[in-house]
């Protein structure tokens, strides 16, 4: 007979093992599950329930295992808490963000610093960006930075150029390009990271104190929708401050989830704060100064930015800009070099590549490395793939290349894509996961959160329906089932993340991280399933989100 410390009876147990088996009750102890039953109630001589066993009836709801997200941006989400939000919705025209700018302009001292975040030029009715001259005229004397929507771009003012040090005559750096009217001066848009350094780094930063806090925040937003493993996708980016808050966070316990990084390749260069570590001395690191908490998941590259930036690279032009192709990060000969040293050193990669020709170079680097350096168990990857070709995918499963899917632009830009930025034969076809299982590749689906919200529901939802914001289904033949679209949520992300012994499903062993569901998403309409409610989140068999929705006796 067992000792307890947490029992589920009456569930709807989804295991989402190799089976697909369902189970009517589970126990728990020390964190981990330790009894599956398909009765209701374990048998009474299996478990012994004392006065410290919490026993939760979940009177026919949902339970399965704890969402897993292998690619988002909590502290970025985190951080935009406080700024000005000017998407769309709920704003409809450049005059409408220009109004919420000028309102914080005069809210704060003059020189302070105006931050917005999300507009989107293809929603706007003007159908253009927010540019210099727009906010120049409601900020003249408050720098100001506005974040495009893909996040791969930004809108400035006059003042937030002139601190910067950028004048007419800046060239474009490698990677990233400048916004030009038709006089050759600098309107204020600014493309990729790699243009956006010298703004960047004359924004004040808050604390590691405030940024603890602010991560805090989104985590509470984060086990409400279900995860319990979370993966920032670009730590060290300009610093190692981002990193310095996941760690106290952790320590601290302020975000209870099991966090995974990826570090920017950047901080593992040789003399780099981390030149001159192994994987495992890094992990061995983090692990330690986060009590256990936070792990290293890869080294992190870029290939290329954001196809409704335009600055997706692709094989093809873009739809309505014959012209343009998208640009590379890095040059081909200089990328493989840096891929081989990180893969020799035995870490894994991962890579953003949104457009074709960004799949095809990152695939060619990995290709370099194994044949310079063969290794097996890598799971190097490739971030949102969005439009990967059949080729792509069978050379993504040739060399062990797992992908995760930006699942969400079907719904958020799909008919963008087909109507602007890809055309019709491309824009169905963006995320192909069907040919994803078809050839066997091992992939996961990711919210890119703050890009789209933070809902692993969500996901699942848009990979079974392909249903876009307008209403048509994008590109049918590429549905998939829903078991194998929670499957990638779960068990695919526990395998990516190389912890599918320790979670991504209910089997005895493994760690006890659950989240419970009003409903069973196998069991409604597909078209139903994002609006399924969380009702609690579960880590290591603790409750972190919904106590009060599942009350223990």
């Amino acid at each position: 007979m067992m000792k307890i410390d947490l029992l589920f009876k009456n569930a709807n147990v989804l295991t989402l093992d190799n089976r697909n088996r369902r189970a009517r009750s589970i126990a728990v102890a020390d964190g981990k599950i330790v009894g599956i039953w398909d009765e209701c109630e374990p048998p009474k001589s299996a478990v012994e329930i004392t006065a410290s066993t919490d026993v939760v009836d979940l009177k026919g709801a949902t339970l399965i295992p704890g969402f897993i997200d292998t690619h988002n941006h909590i502290l970025m989400y985190g951080l935009t808490m406080g700024q000005v939000n000017c998407g769309t919705p709920p704003n409809q025209s450049i005059k409408d963000i220009l109004e919420l700018i000028g309102a914080k302009a005069k809210e704060i001292p003059d020189g302070e610093w105006v931050r917005g975040y999300g507009y989107d030029d293809t929603l706007l009715y003007e159908k253009r960006h927010v540019t210099r001259s727009d906010l120049d005229k409601v900020s003249p004397n408050n720098p100001v930075v506005i974040t495009h929507t893909s996040g791969h771009l930004s809108a400035v003012n006059s003042l937030a150029l002139q601190l910067a040090g950028l004048t007419d005559e800046v060239s474009d750096p490698q990677g990233g390009h400048y916004g030009r009217d038709e006089n050759g001066r600098l309107n204020g848009v600014i493309y990729e990271p790699a243009a956006m350094a010298p703004i960047n780094n004359h924004i004040p930063q808050m604390t590691i104190g405030q940024q603890v806090d602010m991560l805090g925040k989104a985590s509470k937003d984060y086990v409400a929708q279900g995860i319990t493993t979370n993966t920032d996708a670009a730590v060290g980016f300009n610093n190692l401050e981002d990193l310095e808050v996941h760690l106290k966070a952790a320590e601290q316990k302020i975000n209870p989830m099991r966090t995974r990084l990826m570090i920017m390749h950047q901080q593992l260069r040789e003399g780099q704060p981390f030149g001159g570590y192994s994987p495992a001395q890094l992990d061995l690191e983090l692990r330690e100064r986060s009590g256990g908490r936070v792990k290293l998941d890869s080294a992190k590259m870029f290939q290329d930015g954001s196809i409704q930036g335009l600055t997706g690279a692709l094989r093809l032009p873009y739809y309505q800009n014959k012209d343009v192709y998208g640009d590379l990060i890095h040059h081909q000969e200089a990328f493989n070099e840096e891929v081989l040293d990180l893969h020799r050193r035995g870490f894994r990669i991962t890579t953003h590549g949104n457009g074709d020709r960004a799949i095809g170079s990152i695939l060619a680097a990995y290709e370099y490395a194994l044949s310079n350096s063969p290794r097996t168990g890598h799971r190097h990857r490739i971030e949102h793939v969005q439009t990967a070709t059949t080729e792509d995918i069978m050379k993504m499963r040739e060399h062990d290349v797992a992908g995760s899917f930006f699942i969400n632009h079907v719904y958020y830009w799909g008919d963008r894509h087909k109507q602007i930025f890809l055309g019709p034969e491309r824009g169905r076809r963006i995320s192909p996961l069907a040919e994803a299982v078809a050839h066997n590749l091992l992939f996961t689906l990711h919210s890119d959160c703050p890009i789209t919200p933070i809902s692993p529901l969500f996901s699942v939802w848009a990979a079974v329906n392909r249903i876009t914001r307008e209403g048509h289904v994008l590109g049918p033949e590429q549905r998939i089932d829903v078991e194998t679209a929670l499957k990638s949520m779960t068990i695919f992300g526990a395998k990516l993340n190389f912890d599918e012994s320790r979670s991504g499903s209910i089997e005895i062993g493994k760690q006890a991280d659950f989240t419970i569901l009003e409903t069973d998403p196998t069991a409604v309409h597909p078209e139903e399933i994002r609006d399924i409610a969380i009702l609690a989140t579960f880590i290591d068999g603790n409750p972190v989100y919904g106590q009060e929705k599942v009350k223990t006796t």
